[in-house]
């Protein structure tokens, strides 16, 4: 059965935000582990929902499976590669024991459907090179990388862009 996606709720932002951290963690993501600047935000779904929208996959029964941060446009706070007239997604996050199961993939086209809705041009995002898992989802998806739009946030850490082109 696939996961419902909805809008995060106050109860959700410490399952998520742990859910998150722990993702990030495992797969190797944080440059410099649990004590990584980027773990706090990844815990800090509150801040995030109270400044773009916050998404969560849950099962039949409630429990958090995942989630991921939508944001609308180029000049939002959390935007950070994409252009006008384009959407961006990040701090996409599945619970180890759900995944494989349909729930980033829900996410990722729950994302998608709100930047067609909006009349956004393009959905970006920026991933990592070693997460082979996430670009294989992004791909199916119809995700295409764009190498002209990777970049570094911090020197540790080089970024690789993907880009869907909402206008075909």
């Amino acid at each position: 059965m696939s996961p419902l996606v909805r809008s995060v709720r106050p109860a959700d932002f410490a399952p998520l935000g742990e859910l998150s951290a722990a993702a990030y963690l495992d797969s190797g993501l944080l440059a410099f582990g649990e004590s990584d600047w980027y773990a706090g935000e990844l815990r800090d779904v509150g801040r995030r929902a109270r400044e773009s929208e916050v998404l969560v996959a849950v099962d039949a029964a409630g429990t958090v499976l995942g989630g991921v941060t939508y944001v609308p446009a180029h000049d939002h706070p959390y935007a950070e590669i994409a252009r006008p007239g384009e959407a961006e997604f990040r701090m996409l996050a599945v619970a180890k024991e759900a995944r494989g199961q349909g729930v980033g993939e829900a996410l990722v086209r729950a994302v998608v459907e709100r930047a067609r809705a909006a009349g956004r041009s393009a959905v970006v995002l920026s991933t990592q090179p070693v997460a082979a898992a996430s670009h294989r989802l992004y791909e199916r998806v119809g995700f295409r990388r764009a190498p002209a739009r990777d970049w570094a946030p911090v020197p540790e850490v080089t970024l690789l862009a993907y880009a869907l082109d909402l206008t075909a």
